[in-house]
């Protein structure tokens, strides 16, 4: 069975896997139903290894600390021997399985809803986008030498390297000092490794220009690079997801943020429902292609918590449930999404704080750097999308937590939060 963890940029990925691994193979896993598990060896295949090893030995360390992300495909398989079935007649042989987890960029799943748009269409909604007040300072760069191109400009690969190189730097930006997620094509900001194909270097324009047709043929030529990918050995193998975004992250960082997680949640989700849609099969092999392997299971999972109290998880989730659209009950009927909260390496504890008067529940841990324990009152999670008034009100910051103390080196697994749900889910018909 091979499961791909995947989610919005900095949700957390290393550490959910490094914690599922150390989950799994502690004693007495899942409640019993697992009796071993180990790490497996690479043997022959080509796609680089998750370490493991040094991710838990970073949260094991004294103080811990936080692994370092993880910026390219690899692969976690984990030799699973299950409890076995029990009949009147006796008890089944134990059951082995290779679980394997696959650390998929989240960018690359922000590519799957460009399977349905033309080129004229993306550009359109792209440039509309950067056009935004809120936006237009982070791309002048770029907008200015898409307006300065003449009406006729010709398909010239320097201008096409140039508007490329502009466009990448403003999706760069557009991540890193503004906190946005839906930023396409995913690939501009995670490339696979190798060198880039010469198609990879498009970006969006408007008009029939011959350059805007060059980049329309790039463009094409990347959308059927992303529907091959869906059948490689990585993703086509996939029949289990695990989609993490920081929800929490993005309320605090304001109602921009958060509209665009909404938004990149929204378009991978509704990427995602085509999976097994009948008129999907017929047209792939109607064009002489294999359909995609179905996913069966798709898990959405809202990280971090444990910056939250017990009382505001369960909005957590909802709030989770309510973006990817699981409030619809053709989908929920089929029972192959759920949304969860999680907190794959727990860094808090819960305490009644008293604020202005009045018992709030809050959370308390240690600061990065810092052995003293720090109160923390975020607020109160809404359980679907907030409207105006929330954004009057909002909250404190979060805390830089360091991760708890890991008992017996993380021999016994990692405190968290969810985790074993989220894993009960995805792995229920097998157990």
């Amino acid at each position: 069975m091979r499961i791909g963890v995947t989610g919005l940029a900095r949700a957390g990925k290393t550490v959910l896997l490094t914690s599922i691994a150390a989950a799994l193979s502690a004693p007495g896993a899942l409640g019993g139903r697992i009796r071993r598990a180990a790490v497996a060896p690479a043997g022959a295949d080509a796609l680089p290894r998750f370490d493991q090893a040094a991710h838990l030995a970073a949260l094991a360390a004294t103080p811990p600390r936080w692994p370092a992300r993880t910026d390219t495909v690899s692969l976690l398989a984990l030799d699973l021997e299950l409890a076995p079935f029990r009949l009147p007649t006796g008890a089944l042989p134990p059951r082995r399985v290779r679980l394997e987890l696959l650390d998929y960029p989240g960018e690359w799943l922000l590519d799957l809803p460009l399977l349905s748009l033309s080129f004229a269409d993306w550009s359109d909604s792209v440039l509309r986008r950067l056009e935004r007040p809120e936006l237009a300072d982070a791309a002048r760069g770029f907008l200015g030498f898409a307006a300065a191109l003449p009406a006729q400009a010709a398909a010239d690969e320097a201008l096409a390297a140039s508007g490329h190189r502009l466009y990448v730097a403003t999706l760069t930006r557009l991540r890193d000092a503004h906190g946005l997620s839906l930023l396409q094509p995913g690939r501009f900001l995670m490339p696979p490794p190798g060198p880039a194909a010469p198609w990879m270097a498009f970006f969006p324009l408007r008009g029939t220009s011959p350059l805007a047709g060059l980049l329309r043929r790039r463009y094409d030529a990347y959308v059927a690079a992303t529907r091959d990918a869906l059948l490689s050995p990585s993703f086509g193998r996939i029949d289990r997801l695990v989609v993490l975004a920081d929800l929490l992250g993005a309320l605090h960082t304001g109602p921009d943020a958060f509209a665009d997680a909404q938004a990149a949640l929204g378009a991978a989700s509704s990427a995602l429902r085509w999976q097994g849609d009948w008129l999907q099969t017929v047209a792939s092999l109607a064009a002489l292609r294999l359909p995609p392997r179905v996913i069966r299971r798709v898990a959405y999972v809202a990280s971090k918590a444990d910056h939250v109290s017990e009382r505001q998880r369960g909005n957590l989730a909802a709030l989770m449930g309510a973006l990817t659209g699981q409030a619809d009950a053709r989908i929920s009927s089929r029972g192959r999404d759920r949304s969860f909260a999680v907190a794959a390496a727990r860094c808090t504890e819960d305490f009644v704080w008293t604020l202005d008067g009045h018992p709030v529940s809050a959370v308390r841990g240690r600061l990065l750097g810092d052995e003293r324990l720090t109160r923390s009152y975020p607020g109160e999670v809404p359980d679907r999308p907030p409207g105006r008034e929330f954004w009057s009100h909002p909250f404190l910051a979060l805390p830089a937590f360091e991760p708890a103390r890991l008992p017996d080196g993380g021999r016994g697994g990692v405190p968290q939060i969810g985790l074993e749900a989220m894993l009960g889910f995805l792995l229920e018909d097998l157990l």
